[in-house]
């Protein structure tokens, strides 16, 4: 089982930036869809951000468009969000999450098509 591990979250005012990583237990850099999604208690999971990494083809939200980034570091199994411009309504707790093979088209939203998933990093950005 892959394990993921996030780390980089914080408190940071509007306009801000933060740059979260992910770190893999494992080499699944060869084929496999790696996702940042986020969560605000009582909420559903929402896809922010997703990578296939045998293309480094990358998806975005449409509420992140322009302001996050998705990237790879496959020297050092680590999957990057780098957010900026952040807004208040970014605050959530961030997820990484890991499927083998591709996800199509708008699949890579859903929550439950991903197999592996970190603890979470907490993101507050205030006003």
């Amino acid at each position: 089982q892959v394990q993921l591990v996030e780390s980089g979250g914080g408190s940071v005012q509007a306009g801000g930036s933060l740059r979260l990583s992910c770190a893999a237990s494992a080499d699944i850099y060869g084929s496999y869809f790696l996702a940042w999604f986020r969560q605000v208690p009582g909420q559903e999971r929402e896809g922010v951000a997703g990578i296939f990494t045998g293309s480094g083809r990358t998806y975005y939200g449409d509420s992140v468009k322009g302001r996050f980034t998705i990237s790879q570091d496959n020297a050092k199994r680590t999957l990057y969000l780098q957010m900026s411009s952040l807004k208040p309504e970014d605050t959530a707790m961030y997820y990484c999450a890991g499927r083998p093979g591709p996800l199509e088209h708008y699949s890579w939203l859903f929550s439950v098509n991903y197999n592996f998933w970190g603890q979470g990093t907490q993101v507050t950005v205030s006003s």
